[in-house]
């Protein structure tokens, strides 16, 4: 008999004391485990009715909502931001066959224009289109829309393809889904859909000198010239193809932080914060899909949030509203912003301002791009990012004087939200903002 039994058994148990012994020992663990689930439907229930941090995110498509909320999820809760990166490695992949299938239809389209060598890579990289289904299906993502045709103008044909389409998916659909089943939750993985994405990964690691060799050639710095339009996310993602392609391929922080995921619609993310400040505490952001035909259902949102934070992209100056092409990217920004301080529904809300992608916003005015051009009030400044952030910031913080319903806090930053090194400081400064917002909701200062 084992010593280390405990309570240790009588040395002079008979068969009746042995049935007693057990019965008792049943009836002990019966009550302990009574207890346990007691204490387990009383904490589940204490986290179920305490108070939530709701932070809701606006801005205009691509001004950032969802990277800021990655680095939410970087700083404050890391475990959680560790486990989603097996899902993310799957919305990069996306990201690479999609980029890469958008520049062969364009090549395609071009017919005569291709090269011998280029329209070899063609066949080679044909592959890509069933990769792009697979991990498409994968995460319920949206079907790209297809490429416009190329148009002549009255002196010389000109190209004019859409953009690169996006990885889109509609909020609350399946890409939560794919994130918990990649962390291993109750939910049961699928074998086809683990078959099918190992299949992806290996015909991407089969293509990806081919990729290379495709993004090196003439014909695509050709296509450049002609108008081919890739977001600065593509161009990242193809300039390190060798490596996001390669089977034992495990995103970075940057890696993900520059993933392209559109949400249509509604996309809430609940974080339990895991810094000492607020460990624990469930903090919960709402993001809201920024294209013109879908700001209708934004107030339907407005009700009851902690802090807004609003997004501007600087770098918009120059560009042009995706699906309005009469309308300037950063006047819509403004216009927006003036709607949003206006609401009485966000009127006990902190608001939070970021002017955005400075790094873009830098690199257009260092390569000669006039600021002025676009934005007629500003005519006689320099033509410098630090100067044209804080005519933005100055002409914003007035619109939110003279908007708001009442007298409110606003907390104004200049951000590159794919810089961790800036963003941690903009971060904890944010947090600490809102942290004191709701004390001062809850009575408690």
């Amino acid at each position: 008999m084992s010593n280390n039994v405990w309570p240790p058994v009588p040395t002079n148990e008979d068969d009746h004391g042995r049935e007693a012994r057990l019965a008792a020992e049943r009836e002990a663990k019966r009550i302990s485990d009574e207890i346990d689930r007691a204490l387990e439907q009383e904490r589940q229930d204490l986290r179920k009715n305490r108070p939530q941090t709701k932070i809701l995110l606006l801005g205009q498509a691509e001004s950032g909502k969802s990277t800021m909320i990655k680095n939410f999820q970087i700083f404050f809760c890391p475990s959680q931001f560790a486990a989603e990166t097996d899902a993310w490695r799957t919305v990069i992949h996306l990201n690479l066959a999609r980029f890469v299938n958008y520049v062969l239809q364009l090549l395609s389209t071009t017919g005569g224009k291709a090269d011998p060598n280029a329209r070899m890579l063609q066949m080679r990289l044909s592959p890509l289109k069933q990769v792009e289904l697979i991990l498409s299906r994968a995460i319920n993502a949206e079907s790209p829309s297809q490429l416009s045709s190329p148009t002549e103008d009255s002196s010389r044909p000109t190209w004019r393809p859409r953009p690169a389409p996006e990885v889109s998916i509609r909020g609350g659909t399946g890409w939560k889904g794919l994130m918990r089943r990649r962390r291993g939750s109750s939910a049961v993985k699928s074998p086809a859909i683990s078959d099918e994405l190992e299949n992806a990964r290996q015909i991407l690691d089969a293509c990806k000198d081919d990729i290379v060799a495709l993004w090196q050639s003439p014909t695509l710095r050709a296509l450049e010239d002609d108008g081919m339009d890739l977001h600065h996310h593509a161009r990242y993602f193809l300039d390190n193809a060798a490596r996001v392609a390669d089977k034992s391929y495990t995103p970075t922080t940057d890696d993900i932080l520059r993933a392209r995921l559109r949400t249509l619609g509604v996309e809430e993310y609940r974080m339990t914060m895991e810094t000492a400040a607020e460990k624990g505490a469930d903090w919960v952001f709402y993001d809201v899909g920024g294209s013109r035909n879908q700001r209708a259902a934004w107030a339907s949102y407005f009700d009851d949030v902690n802090a807004v934070i609003f997004l501007c992209p600087m770098s918009g100056f120059n560009q042009r509203l995706q699906e309005d092409s009469s309308v300037n990217r950063l006047f819509d920004s403004m216009e927006l912003w003036e709607t949003v301080c206006k609401s009485k529904l966000l009127g006990n809300a902190m608001f939070i301002l970021l002017l955005n992608k400075a790094d873009l916003l830098y690199a257009k005015l260092k390569a000669g791009v006039k600021f002025e051009d676009y934005v007629a009030s500003y005519h006689g400044r320099p033509n410098k990012a630090e100067y044209v952030a804080d005519y933005l910031r100055e002409q914003m913080i007035l619109t939110h004087r003279t908007c708001s319903p009442k007298r409110r806090q606003l907390h104004a930053h200049v951000t590159c939200a794919i810089d961790t090194n800036v963003m941690g400081a903009v971060l904890n400064s944010i947090r600490d903002s809102i942290l004191v917002v709701i004390l001062k909701q809850t009575t408690l200062l």
